[in-house]
């Protein structure tokens, strides 16, 4: 394999979902905003968020089963082209019912993603470089979300604007089409027929489960303490709206440091354990997270709880992928994946309603907390299977 396709193919899943969570996160910045424009109440825009997060299971079998039946790279362009279009539409929705329907439909691209463009670029890393490379991967999330805050800084006001913006990314298909090749671990692995990629992952059934459950709590840990915080800085912290941006790009930015540096620990002492010291750094950092008074706590804070939160998350891509059979890596990861954000739909409405009752700093902390300590269960009783080969070419790799 060439070194130079592996950085290619890399680049492609790292764009890919650094786009998506910028589409995503666009609608966070907006609640205010878009209430006010359709003449709903800000419930109404979260659950939008909630709507989303629960049509991705379905862009993750789609788009799944498409790449492990006929290859990463042509799905992968269909999904960019695709989520690029209801994003752009997004921009031109005229009331409340056309903007649930289009998030629904933005919904089904973005749970297709995530699952090819990690297999697609994990498939292609040298072993020895996978945990810091599933890092920088995963970290194109909170690129995403840095992007939305920065954009969001400045046209707010115009917030269709935010929307049309998101189609830009349509211009990566042409990138991929251009310098990514096929995963040789699909062309190696491939199988005859949709219904055989089905009864692969059905024979995985214990193992799914597992995955399922730690994705779940997984997407408790991620949304519980991103979607809802520029909410809790503005209103619950008295931040100034055009200041909230500039927080939300700290703590990603410490995110993207957490997920390259405990991704790459990951691949020293193992998945788990690194996921496990992440997560316990978060769980440190909630006293000054949500009870934080100055904006110089609450930013260091943020920052220090996202290198957690996403030092966790930038080991899901190799961790995902390691303990997926060869011929369904396209499939069970990213429905894995996707399945946990279907369980862990309603943390945006569940917060919101503990938070009327309890306080945000309360309902936010109290979440995260047994969030926290029920991931680390799930951890110590896991398993992993670190540095396992994906196809025959992996010793080929190793020596370039």
């Amino acid at each position: 394999m060439n070194p130079t396709a592996s950085r290619h193919a890399v680049l492609a899943g790292f764009l890919g979902w650094t786009l998506d969570a910028f589409d995503f996160f666009v609608v966070v910045f907006l609640l205010d905003t878009l209430a006010a424009a359709f003449n709903v109440s800000k419930a109404s825009i979260i659950a939008t968020l909630t709507v989303t997060l629960v049509f991705r299971p379905v862009g993750a079998i789609i788009f799944g089963l498409l790449a492990d039946r006929f290859g990463r790279r042509a799905p992968l362009m269909a999904n960019v082209i695709y989520f690029s279009i209801i994003e752009l539409l997004s921009g031109c929705a005229t009331n409340f019912t056309q903007f649930i329907i289009l998030r629904a439909l933005f919904g089904i691209g973005m749970g297709g993603e995530w699952g090819v463009g990690a297999s697609l670029a994990l498939e292609q890393a040298p072993r020895r470089w996978r945990g810091v490379l599933s890092g920088i991967l995963q970290s194109g999330y909170s690129i995403g979300y840095l992007i939305a805050a920065v954009v969001a800084r400045a046209l707010i006001p115009h917030w269709r604007w935010m929307f049309w913006l998101g189609a830009l990314p349509a211009l990566l298909a042409l990138y991929i089409r251009s310098k990514v090749p096929e995963s040789p671990a699909w062309e190696e692995h491939r199988v005859g027929s949709l219904s055989a990629i089905g009864r692969i992952v059905a024979g995985q059934a214990k193992s799914f489960a597992y995955l399922v459950l730690l994705m779940t709590f997984m997407m408790f840990l991620s949304h519980g303490t991103q979607d809802l915080f520029p909410d809790f800085l503005k209103h619950d912290r008295g931040i100034a709206e055009k200041t909230v941006p500039i927080v939300l790009i700290i703590a990603n930015v410490g995110a993207v440091v957490g997920a390259i540096i405990f991704g790459h620990l990951s691949q020293k002492i193992g998945r788990r354990y690194a996921m496990m010291g992440a997560i316990a750094l978060s769980l440190c950092l909630i006293p000054f997270w949500a009870f934080g008074k100055t904006i110089v706590v609450l930013a260091i804070a943020a920052f220090v709880m996202q290198m957690g939160v996403q030092g966790a998350w930038g080991i899901i891509p190799v961790h995902l992928n390691e303990l997926a059979p060869d011929s369904a890596r396209g499939l069970m990861p990213g429905l894995a994946y996707q399945l946990g954000i279907f369980f862990a739909a309603p943390t945006n409405s569940i917060q919101h309603a503990l938070s009327k009752r309890f306080g945000y700093s309360w309902a936010m902390a109290g979440y995260e907390i047994v969030v926290i300590v029920t991931l680390a269960i799930i951890l110590a009783f896991g398993r992993e299977d670190r540095g396992r080969s994906f196809y025959s070419g992996d010793l080929l790799i190793e020596r370039e």
